[in-house]
């Protein structure tokens, strides 16, 4: 709907609670980096997006099996913000 800056808000107090909450390598705590690297992606914000995108990835490298999707899916989209990156400069 457009509406990030909404959609960040939400994510990031999210992000909040789940922080004091939770272990820090709780698979949650990775979807919710996960969430936000998605909508910096979608303001094209992609250094910012690349930052979330590598939290998300480390803690579900530390929490998953190596073969999880998810570990792939979050590696699929650094490699694409890393190529807009590389693209802009």
């Amino acid at each position: 709907m457009g509406e990030y800056s909404k959609a960040l808000s939400f994510y990031e107090k999210s992000l909040e609670i789940l922080q004091k909450t939770l272990s820090p390598i709780q698979p949650l705590l990775a979807t919710s980096y996960y969430n936000i690297a998605h909508v910096y992606y979608n303001m094209r914000e992609h250094s910012k997006a690349l930052a979330y995108f590598e939290r998300a990835l480390n803690i579900r490298q530390h929490s998953l099996p190596p073969n999880h999707p998810d570990i792939q899916s979050v590696r699929n989209n650094i490699e694409i913000v890393k190529g807009i990156l590389k693209t802009n400069v």
